[in-house]
C-alpha cells in the first residue's frame, strides 16, 4: 500500500512522493505539463511519521489526520520532528554551511530566508518563489543573524501565507521589474551595519522561476481559480497538469471547467487509486479564500 507523501521538487521538476510502509520503500512520480491525472482518495488519511537522514520512522499510533490540514504529521510526530530541527531552532550545532537568500513572490512580497547550502535552489522551488538571489553563505548561526538583521532593520518578512502567494501570481509584473526589486533589496541589505563577519557575501544574481513553474500556462481570468479546502475519502480529482508552483498544482479540468489549484500537501497521508469518474468531485472554493498561517513549507 503506497501512501502519498506530498509534493516533491527534484532536479527542478515537480512530482509527488510515495512511501510503502511494509517494504520501507520510497518512489516519486513526475507531473510534467500536460500529464492527465485522475485519482480517488481511499480509506483514511494517516500520519506519515518522521523522516530523518533519508529514512522514515513510521508513526507508532497510525494516527488519523484531518483532511483539511496541510500538515502530514500527528501532534506527537510533529513534536519529535521539531526536537531536532533547524526551523525550530533546536539544531544550532548543525555543522553544514547555510545560504541566505532573498525571494520574490509578487509586488511587495519580498522575503529573506535560509537553506542548507547543499540543497541549492530546492528550497525556493518548494516555497513557490517566483524569483530569488543569494545574499550570503556561512555557518548556521551567522545565517540566522543575517536573517534577523534584515527583519529588524528593513522589516523584511521571513514567510508569507498561501493565499498571499496565490493572489500575487495572478498579477506579476515583467521579469525585469521583479529582478530590479530583488536587486534593490540586495544592495540595501549588504549596506547594513552589523553584517555577520562569518557570513561570506554573495553577489547579486537574479534567477526567475516563472518558466520552471509554467505560470504563463495559467489562464488570465478575473476570478481566482477554484481550489480545494479539504479532502475526504471517496473524493476524486481529475484534470490535466497546467503548472506547479511550490506545493500548488494547477489542473485544467475537462471541457470548459475552471482551472483547479490543489495544495498537494493535502494529498500527503492518503492512499490514491484510479478515479472512476471523469470530473472532480471534491468540494471546491475560491483558491485565495481563507487564511494560511504562513508556516514553513518543507525543510531548510
Amino acid at each position: 500500500m503506497w501512501r502519498c507523501t506530498g509534493p516533491r521538487w527534484t532536479d527542478g521538476a515537480f512530482g509527488l512522493g510515495w512511501y510503502h510502509q511494509e517494504r520501507g520503500e520510497e518512489r516519486r512520480s513526475a507531473l510534467p505539463a500536460g500529464k492527465p491525472l485522475a485519482f480517488a482518495l481511499e480509506g483514511e488519511r494517516r500520519c506519515l511519521g518522521v523522516r530523518r537522514a533519508g529514512r522514515w520512522t513510521v508513526c507508532p499510533y497510525a494516527a488519523v489526520l484531518d483532511g483539511a490540514g496541510a500538515r502530514d504529521q500527528c501532534a506527537d510526530c510533529a513534536r519529535l520532528d521539531r526536537s531536532r530541527s533547524v526551523a525550530a531552532d533546536t539544531m544550532a550545532d548543525d555543522p553544514r554551511p547555510y545560504a541566505v537568500y532573498l525571494a520574490y513572490f509578487g509586488p511587495g512580497l519580498l522575503k529573506v530566508g535560509i537553506t542548507a547550502a547543499e540543497r541549492g535552489a530546492a528550497r525556493l522551488l518548494e516555497q513557490g518563489a517566483v524569483g530569488y538571489s543569494w545574499l550570503g553563505r556561512g555557518p548556521l548561526m551567522a545565517a540566522r543573524r543575517a536573517e534577523a538583521l534584515l527583519g529588524s532593520a528593513l522589516a523584511v518578512r521571513d514567510r508569507f501565507g498561501k493565499a498571499e502567494k496565490r493572489a500575487a501570481r495572478r498579477a506579476l509584473p515583467p521579469t525585469a521589474e521583479r529582478a530590479a526589486a530583488v536587486a534593490a533589496l540586495h544592495d540595501e541589505a549588504r549596506s547594513l551595519p552589523g553584517w555577520p563577519e562569518a557570513l561570506r557575501a554573495a553577489p547579486y544574481a537574479y534567477v526567475d522561476h516563472s518558466e520552471v513553474f509554467g505560470l504563463d500556462r495559467i489562464p488570465a481570468e478575473p476570478e481566482a481559480p477554484a481550489g480545494i479546502a479539504a479532502l475526504r475519502a471517496g473524493d476524486e480529482i481529475v484534470g490535466a497538469v497546467l503548472a506547479a508552483a511550490g506545493s500548488d498544482l494547477y489542473l485544467q479540468q475537462a471541457g470548459t471547467g475552471p482551472v483547479l489549484v490543489v495544495d498537494a500537501r493535502l494529498l500527503a497521508g492518503w492512499v490514491l487509486r484510479a478515479a472512476a469518474g471523469k470530473v472532480t468531485t471534491a468540494d471546491v472554493v475560491r483558491a485565495d479564500s481563507g487564511t494560511d498561517e504562513g508556516r514553513q513549507e518543507g525543510l531548510f
